[in-house]
């Protein structure tokens, strides 16, 4: 291809890009001059060089978008309708300059649907027309001159001027184009510099003494200054990744009918050319989410006391040698039962396994492959695809992806990523006597533990584990991992390492310094294992394998553990099957307590500045609900401040908290009962791990939580809620009644504002239990509603309530013959309560 049209593909590319992001600004501000002159200048010299070029049909293409954008800079009025028309003038312009990428030449076609758009809302006519032509004639550059005669092309002084300032501003600060093969090359070859840097300083590590101390500390600096100049010319600002989200926010506006506001921060920072490649799809993607599942629609976002305009915000800044890059919105959240019923529909948990697990563990289910909560397939979403590659792609190049989510605040997604690929920090470690570099971006700590150090790993079924800072790391030991020849499973050194969301540990036998490295693709033989991810060569000329923590990560706990392990741990290994998992727990006395394991959902530490004491009873809000807090021993007290240790069991959608004092330990042992006890709360005594311990009796603290706790059936499935449906035409009385039905007993209310309401949802929902109705409704009464509830299919014996401001005989007498089964006083909220009990009871036993 001609160098000159190669030039010019490039360039407008380029500007095309600018252009985009540009008249998207000009839209939310027509008023600003500036912006207007950018874009004019921006197409002016694209259509004088296609002029020059002869590129006939781009000329006469951007001529027609240059004329009316001349019309906005005489104060024509910006409407929607042109900057569409202009946008999807660049967008054809575009798809010319592919054409000509790939023939070389111009392709046939006829733009004039387009040209004939933009004339249509230009305006005509002659007024001050041959004044300017003269004066353009004057001021026009030599490669526009080129443009065909009759042209109704306005330009004025502030327009060449914005040119000439433009031709100074690059004269003054030269620039020229340097292929990325060429710097890639030139990256190679600092990087065989370093490698070589770290052998002679490997050589001088070894002597004493040498004249050569002095010039190879010389070489290391300058060695160090290149490799930091060669790195910035591969560094691009994280801007070039976002110039086309304006666009695509803007043409998400109209597909979806949303008002979306886009904000950019920290545009001018810098990472590496490759790593920017990589991570603007995933960026790109997590911003239609946010505009299609976060983003509500005005309506929504007016009734949640919201603008009616919702926000997306980008941030990108350097911390700690990494890109920290936030994609946040200011939408509904996620919607957290929405990922539990998927999950559970989809088979990836069950409910047993989600009521273990926190909100945030839940919501990473959105990141599972095919795993989607869209009602409906649409062109932006629904399809299960995005979210799982968004969250590959950005752990391929060693950065991971934290979510964070509050529903009616917001969902945020916070991308870590390294500054570059090509040389890195790694630690040097070794493992079945060999040695292997494990990139320090995913390393959090190094911990001893073995003979002589506070921490030791201990096993619980057969599952190596840390304990550090009270927690509990699961361990993985990196010969295992690549099995290598037995190494030392008592002790040696972990490396706690972070791979996204998850921390853990990789036991190794020694570790022995830190360097950088020079990453060297793996062979086409290696590049199926997952563990590793290149070779390097070290300054004392090794060459070693380097670790990827992903695969390690994907290993874990698939390593099986080996015969010699459940010889050396007799006590966890499974010889005994009456052996159970006991949590060993100190509540009140210094005598230990013990409850299987089997029963508690979850252990937790709460603030004790949550603790809410309301009718003697503490109560702590957990989960969007609140909580009872029961003590073993009811003479101790909770403690004042700091962090509150409790034992949660649930069932359904009840949670209870049992109060303790020390969470000791879990142990696997047989449960044998020698000593019986009759004193409430405990079932008796047993010897466990030597010592005897108090065995808690939980169905004693269960029904002090909640009296019904062991209703029929229901310790084994929860009951569904009485869904009661409220028709009320005043909001003030909707506000004041559905929270007190929703307290008594634990209903579920949809509260509507008028009859023809409560009949659309009656008919489009056949699982409410009970109708509670004002008599007097906005635009029939209650008798009516009556009446037509018991022609709905399926309704003819739901129970109705009839709220009246005033009872008397005749009304009750005229609700019996309508259908009613009770009358309530508008402002008797007890007697409203105590008639949706009786007749909640009533359904049960007909059920």
């Amino acid at each position: 291809m001609d160098d000159l049209l190669q030039e010019f593909l490039t360039e407008t590319g380029e500007n095309l890009d600018r252009i985009d992001a540009e008249l998207v600004r000009f839209e939310q501000e027509p008023n600003n001059s500036e912006i207007l002159s950018n874009i004019f200048r921006l197409v002016h010299t694209i259509k004088g060089t296609c002029g020059f070029l002869d590129l006939s049909r781009l000329e006469a293409l951007t001529h027609a978008a240059e004329t009316l954008m001349g019309d906005f800079r005489d104060g024509a009025p910006v409407t929607s309708e042109a900057v569409t028309l202009i946008l999807a003038t660049i967008d054809r312009v575009k798809s010319i300059l592919d054409a000509i990428e790939v023939k070389e030449q111009e392709p046939a076609g006829d733009d004039g649907d387009l040209i004939a758009e933009l004339r249509r809302l230009a305006r005509h006519g002659d007024l001050g027309k041959a004044p300017k032509a003269k004066q353009r004639a004057a001021t026009m550059p030599a490669a526009s001159k080129s443009e065909p005669a009759g042209s109704d092309e306005i330009v004025t002084r502030e327009s060449a001027g914005a040119l000439a300032a433009d031709f100074v501003d690059k004269a003054t600060n030269p620039t020229i184009r340097v292929s990325v093969e060429t710097l890639d090359h030139l990256m190679t070859a600092v990087s065989e510099l370093v490698l070589t840097r770290n052998q002679l300083l490997e050589i001088l590590r070894r002597q004493d003494a040498s004249e050569f101390k002095a010039p190879l500390q010389r070489l290391s600096s300058v060695t160090a200054e290149l490799q930091e100049s060669v790195m910035k010319t591969r560094m691009q600002p994280i801007g070039h990744a976002w110039q086309k989200l304006p666009r695509i926010v803007r043409d998400l506006c109209t597909e979806l009918n949303k008002d979306i506001e886009l904000d950019l921060h920290g545009a001018e920072t810098e990472l590496d050319r490759q790593v920017l490649e990589l991570v603007k799809d995933p960026i790109t993607h997590l911003v239609r989410n946010c505009a299609d599942h976060g983003i509500e629609s005005a309506a929504e976002r007016l009734a949640a006391g919201k603008p009616a305009a919702g926000r997306i915000r980008l941030m990108a800044c350097h911390r700690s040698g990494h890109i920290i890059i936030e994609i946040a919105d200011d939408g509904r959240g996620l919607d957290i039962a929405r990922i539990r019923t998927k999950a559970i529909e989809t088979g990836r948990a069950s409910e047993a396994e989600l009521a273990a697990k926190t909100d945030a563990e839940i919501c990473e289910f959105i990141f599972s492959p095919g795993f989607s909560t869209a009602t409906q397939v649409t062109s932006i979403s629904g399809r299960g695809v995005g979210m799982d590659v968004v969250r590959s792609n950005i752990e391929q190049i060693g950065g991971t992806v934290e979510l964070n989510s509050a529903t009616g605040s917001g969902t945020s997604f916070i991308i870590k990523i390294p500054l570059t690929l090509a040389i890195v920090s790694a630690l040097i470690v070794e493992a079945g006597g060999e040695r292997f570099a494990l990139p320090q971006l995913a390393v959090l700590e190094l911990v001893r533990a073995g003979a002589g150090s506070e921490h030791r790993i201990e096993r619980i079924k057969d599952t190596p584990v840390l304990r550090l800072r009270n927690q509990l790391l699961p361990l993985v030991h990196l010969g295992e991992v690549l099995q290598l020849s037995e190494s030392d499973k008592s002790g040696g050194f972990v490396v706690v390492t972070q791979v996204g969301n998850q921390i853990f540990g990789v036991v190794v036998d020694g570790v022995s310094h830190s360097e950088e490295i020079v990453i060297k693709p793996l062979s086409s033989k290696l590049r199926n294992i997952p563990v590793f991810s290149g070779t390097t060569i070290l300054g004392d000329g090794s060459v070693i394998m380097i670790v990827e923590p992903n695969g390690v990560a994907q290993a874990l706990g698939r390593v099986a553990p080996s015969a010699s392990n459940a010889s050396e741990h007799p006590e966890t290994g499974a010889a005994d099957d009456d052996a159970v998992s006991l949590l060993v727990f100190r509540a009140g006395s210094a005598q230990p307590k013990a409850v299987p394991l089997a029963l508690v959902t979850r252990l937790e530490v709460i603030d004790c500045r949550k603790i809410e004491i309301s009718d003697g009873r503490y109560l702590v809000q957990y989960r969007n609900q609140i909580m009872p807090l029961l003590r073993v021993d009811t003479s101790a007290q909770l403690r004042q401040q700091g962090g509150q240790p409790i034992l949660v069991f649930s069932d359904g959608n009840r949670a209870m908290g049992l109060v303790v004092d020390e969470i000791v330990d879990i142990v696997e042992d047989r449960l044998d009962i020698e000593v019986a006890s009759d004193r409430p709360g405990t079932l008796g005594y047993a010897v466990i791990k030597g010592q005897t311990t108090e065995i808690i009796d939980v169905g004693h603290f269960l029904p002090q939580a909640f009296e019904f706790w062991f209703r029929s059936g229901e310790m084994s499935m929860a009951p569904r809620p009485r869904k009661v449906l409220l028709a009320d035409g005043s909001a003030f009385f909707r506000e004041m009644l559905a929270p007190a039905i929703k307290a008594a007993g634990g209903c579920q209310v949809v509260a509507v504002a008028s009859a023809a309401a409560a009949l659309a949802a009656l008919k489009s929902d056949p699982t409410f239990d009970l109708v509670v109705t004002d008599i007097d409704l906005p635009d029939i009464d209650g008798f009516a509603l009556a009446d037509a509830v018991r022609s709905v299919p399926g309704a003819a014996s739901l129970p109705i309530i009839a709220l009246a401001t005033a009872v008397s005989r005749e009304t009750i007498v005229r609700g019996r013959a309508a259908g009613f089964s009770d009358f309530v006083a508008k402002f008797d909220r007890a007697g409203l309560i105590g008639a949706i009990k009786e007749h909640s009871i009533g359904i049960e036993k007909a059920a």
